[in-house]
């Protein structure tokens, strides 16, 4: 599928309870904390799926002071020194004419909110929650139906009689299983996606979108971005691995630590609730309902689980993320399509860090 939200390892179950975000969403009534997640889209993973950083060969577009500073976090990031290149961020971040908008933006205020509250700001959260994505569900529909016919074919050609027909199901089913369990199903996903983005221009834009959501909220949210992929095939080459899927990857140590330590501050929990819905929420905004990102939901799902949040906590935790981000994400629209076009032509992540800082006023942001 896409790309999507990273998180950090964690258990995604309490006992034997299990909840959907899109229920708690739509039938309860209350509003509040939050916790952390990142993103890919369809994939959800403690910080990062492993994907590494976006091409830091990418020629690096910087301007004003900050130029050799942001090639150098290209830099550090390249060489996985994670804790350099945010250094160097914040260091940028607190210089007059450095970066005014790592973790600047304006956000509402934290409390329960109902669903009422938030259809009065034009949000509907059933069409952002439950995402169901139509265009690789036909592909795959298509599939299945190209290989029965295939096969009837063959059949027919060849003669192929019961044993041999029983012989070619039990290859297929052998290796959809193989796939399902030792992959969990990235070849599946592999060949799905990248047919989706070959045939589909309205997937392909979608999943840029949907990536550059995430990328955007992270960073005004004070998340760096370290690294994006925008399609299964994309994040197979670079990592040369099946069980990593497309999606944008983050500085996250801070908030491993916090993990480590037994303990998840009220802070960290809201930008990560807010990067694992950026996503949904900028395909809403852009088509009026998402279809990726269902893996970022689940993610956030089992994070407020595993953090203990009881059924009125949870909705008040996402119901304050989704108008947050939404906010947020109105008041940049053009910043983010700039930012898609760069991540589109794979530009480095100090590139793109300078498209948001030329781009967004520094009033309004």
């Amino acid at each position: 599928m896409n790309g999507g939200l990273l998180l950090s390892a964690y258990p995604t179950t309490i006992g034997q309870q299990q909840w959907s975000l899109k229920q708690r969403l739509t039938t309860s009534t209350s509003t509040s904390n939050s916790r952390y997640l990142i993103i890919n889209r369809n994939n959800v993973k403690i910080l990062s799926s492993s994907s590494s950083s976006s091409e830091a060969e990418t020629e690096t577009e910087t301007s004003g002071v900050s130029s050799g500073k942001l090639e150098q976090v290209d830099k550090e990031l390249s060489k996985g020194d994670d804790r350099a290149a945010l250094s160097l961020v914040k260091d940028l971040q607190s210089k007059p004419g450095g970066l005014r908008c790592f973790g600047a933006a304006q956000q509402v205020p934290q409390r329960l909110y109902s669903l009422d509250e938030l259809k009065l700001n034009g949000i509907e959260a059933s069409a952002l929650l439950s995402p169901k994505d139509n265009t690789l569900g036909a592909i795959e529909r298509n599939l299945l139906i190209a290989a029965l016919l295939g096969l009837i074919s063959a059949w027919n050609v060849f003669d192929f009689g019961p044993e041999e027909l029983l012989y070619v199901l039990l290859g297929v089913s052998l290796i959809w299983t193989l796939d399902s369990v030792a992959f969990d199903g990235g070849f599946s996903n592999l060949v799905l996606d990248t047919i989706g983005h070959k045939i589909s221009e309205k997937y392909h834009n979608r999943v840029i979108q949907h990536e550059a959501g995430h990328f955007l909220i992270a960073y005004l949210v004070g998340i760096l971005p370290k690294g994006y992929t925008l399609s299964s095939l994309e994040a197979f080459q670079r990592e040369r691995s099946l069980n990593v899927q497309a999606g944008t990857v983050f500085v996250d140590f801070e908030f491993t630590d916090q993990i480590s330590a037994g303990r998840v501050t009220a802070t960290m929990l809201n930008k990560f609730s807010c990067i694992a819905l950026a996503g949904v929420a900028t395909e809403y905004l852009l088509y009026g309902y998402s279809e990726g990102g269902l893996a970022d939901i689940n993610t956030l799902d089992g994070l407020l689980k595993s953090l203990g949040f009881t059924q009125k906590k949870a909705d008040s935790q996402v119901r304050w993320a989704v108008l947050n981000t939404i906010l947020i994400l109105r008041r940049h629209q053009q910043t983010r399509a700039n930012l898609a076009k760069a991540m589109s032509d794979g530009k480095s992540i100090a590139s793109c860090i300078d498209i948001i800082e030329k781009t967004i006023d520094p009033n309004n942001i």
